[in-house]
């Protein structure tokens, strides 16, 4: 029976939990183990051995690049951090105090104004649009922040080639030292693609429906704009904040475990050990909290809640935990973490949209109804 939904008694897999509903050459993730691969290279070989934009491309393009071929793909990038007049005049006419993640999310629906091919759905365009909104995206957020402080807009560096080192320059108006500027550059690459999570999820839903590639990622932004998905790290750094010292966090943590509180930054509904993500978020928050003395108080202090929540629960840091404090140390404002985490996961999106694409079917679930069948429709006079 055809059918919106489905009567008859079946399993239901509440948040589609295990369910496998398409095949995909991008990301793998192994739970149990701790693995994360993109287009069947580890993380782990990638993050000391490439740039956030060798993974863009890897994803986009199914390979890593060349030289020839990263020069050419940053040379695509470099002209998309000039937003459009009419994007830079939308920022400027919202309200300071707007929230960075409904900024981002409409601010990207400006920028598909200015693109002619805009509706076009053949798989090189798709590609060139998820570089433009790359660098756009980075640029929309840099660019609001300054205008919400009452702060000129940043253009962009010609001479930097890096979405991470053109976003800190575009942030703050001054070039970020090489340390700072390769943290913010791993944590792209750390972000860049996680399988079929609810945002990745939403913008292959979006573009099966063969709508335009804008509102695909629109969609995905308000995925990502969930507590649940991508705002975990600013309340992490929150209750760094709230714990205050290192000699607090002890009574902190065991009271809040007492009182049954989430600790933020820690277990995956996916790694059922160590996020890879998380192992070298650490390497770089150590790196960093040799040259930053709050970061050095920071870092002191996750690694006490680490211990205690190893030895309380077993429960392992997630991404979340340590680039809350990265981010932090960058000068990187709490609630622009996550339109950060966008613009990383940019690349992600897009290589999904390609691959919908190229075997697109409507994504299309059914439902199992539980409510009523013929009740009767009393007159109106009777109601």
């Amino acid at each position: 029976m055809a059918t919106d939904t489905v009567m008859a008694s079946t399993v239901v897999a509440k948040g589609l939990e295990g369910v496998i509903v398409a095949e995909s050459k991008i990301g793998f993730i192994d739970g149990q183990k701790g693995v994360l691969i993109y287009r069947g290279h580890n993380i782990h070989d990638l993050v000391p051995n490439c740039t956030y934009e060798e993974v863009a491309y890897l994803l986009l393009y199914g390979q890593l690049p060349n030289q020839a071929q990263l020069v050419e793909f940053k040379n695509q990038l470099a002209p998309h951090f000039v937003l459009p007049a009419v994007t830079i005049e939308f920022l400027k006419g919202l309200p300071r105090d707007a929230v960075p993640m409904a900024v981002l999310r409409t601010a990207i629906s400006s920028v598909s104004f200015n693109d002619p091919d805009a509706e076009e759905l053949d798989l090189d365009r798709a590609r060139q649009k998820g570089i433009k909104l790359i660098a756009a995206s980075a640029a929309i957020t840099a660019c609001f922040d300054r205008i919400r402080k009452g702060l000129s807009v940043v253009a962009p560096d010609p001479a930097l080639k890096g979405v991470a080192e053109q976003y800190l320059y575009m942030l703050n108006g001054h070039r970020a030292s090489d340390v700072f500027a390769r943290a913010l550059d791993v944590y792209f690459i750390l972000l860049a693609e996680h399988g079929f999570n609810a945002s990745t999820f939403t913008a292959r839903c979006v573009i099966s429906t063969l709508s335009d590639v804008y509102s695909a990622i629109t969609a995905a932004i308000g995925s990502l704009k969930g507590p649940l998905h991508g705002g975990a790290n600013e309340a992490a750094m929150d209750m760094l904040l709230e714990i205050g010292n290192v000699e607090n966090t002890e009574s902190y943590i065991r009271k809040a475990l007492e009182e049954k509180r989430k600790i933020m930054g820690f277990g995956h509904r996916v790694y059922k050990t160590e996020d890879p993500r998380s192992t070298h978020l650490r390497k770089m928050a150590s790196e960093m909290a040799r040259e930053n003395k709050k970061m050095a108080g920071w870092y002191a202090i996750q690694q006490k809640v680490e211990s205690l929540m190893d030895q309380e629960k077993g429960i392992k840091s997630n991404v979340d935990f340590y680039s809350a404090t990265v981010l932090t140390a960058l000068g990187i404002d709490h609630d622009l973490f996550t339109p950060l985490f966008a613009v990383a996961r940019m690349a992600g999106w897009t290589a999904h949209i390609v691959e919908q694409l190229a075997d697109n079917r409507l994504i299309r679930p059914r439902c199992q109804y539980v409510g009523s069948v013929n009740l009767p429709v009393p007159p109106l006079a009777a109601r």
